[in-house]
């Protein structure tokens, strides 16, 4: 059995829903660009007039919304939510799928391991999220280009789809380890969604209280936030390297307590 192949078709509907719903985004989103850019510092003068616990909540930052590349950094701030919870989603489900559905003595019956098993599932989430990402580079460089008048935004939109794909895969690890280790296959999205949330929640409150900046650690969504990419440090090496030992120690998880699990048959 090809279970690469098997996973990639039970879930090419749920990604061409979800493809279909950032192109939406991009689009809608950058066609509100038009009427805004039009006032030109006037939008940049009511948003400083604006609270700062409103502009964190809305992703708004400090970008210049003048300039389509400003505009589509608040726009990121919606595009990473959006792709951390298909991936987190998508990394619960395949793990956990074969105990909620009552498959797993269908296909452990088979002459395959279960490492190769994970390996073939990690693999079609990674190509999900791969295309996701495409998708979501392909689009906003269409759209974002065309409202730039000339500004150059090809490195900016690269770099921030690099933070996006590096996100998409701490949380895709974090669904597929919560799946492995739970004992309750249909809980395993919600708890890793649950998550999802609180990081990204923190991350809003460390942007309203300077004092709570310890915690940045904490939160992915600080690794690779807009407004640096864009605007000053860009990637931060000791980010990536948390990245890289969250990402390995949670996919470790993954094969070693689904390897020693009993599953639910």
């Amino acid at each position: 059995m090809n279970v690469f192949k098997r996973e990639m078709r039970a879930n090419r509907k749920a990604l061409i829903i979800w493809c279909i719903g950032v192109v939406f985004m991009i689009v809608s989103g950058m066609g509100k660009y038009v009427g805004l850019s039009a006032s030109g510092q006037s939008i940049n003068d009511l948003l400083a007039q604006m609270p700062k616990s409103l502009k964190a909540i809305m992703g708004m930052g400090t970008f210049d919304l003048s300039t389509a590349t400003g505009y589509y950094g608040m726009l990121f701030f919606y595009l990473a939510m959006m792709a951390t919870i298909h991936a987190s989603m998508l990394g619960a489900n395949i793990i956990a799928k074969e105990e909620r559905d009552k498959t797993a003595e269908f296909l452990f019956l088979k002459p395959i391991s279960r490492n190769k098993i994970i390996s073939s599932k990690l693999l079609a989430s990674l190509v999900n999220i791969v295309i996701f990402n495409l998708v979501t580079f392909v689009s906003s460089i269409l759209m974002v280009q065309k409202y730039s008048k000339g500004e150059g935004v090809l490195a900016d939109i690269a770099k921030l789809m690099l933070g996006m794909f590096i996100l998409q895969l701490i949380f895709l690890s974090i669904g597929t380890a919560i799946a492995a280790t739970s004992k309750h296959p249909k809980s395993a999205p919600s708890l890793a969604t649950g998550i999802l949330l609180l990081t990204f929640i923190l991350s809003i409150a460390i942007d309203l209280n300077s004092r709570m900046e310890i915690l940045k650690y904490l939160t992915p969504f600080k690794y690779f936030d807009a407004k640096n990419l864009i605007y000053t440090r860009g990637f931060e090496p000791v980010y990536l390297i948390l990245s890289i030992v969250i990402v390995a120690g949670l996919s470790w998880a993954t094969y070693v307590f689904y390897q020693s699990k009993d599953l639910n048959v």
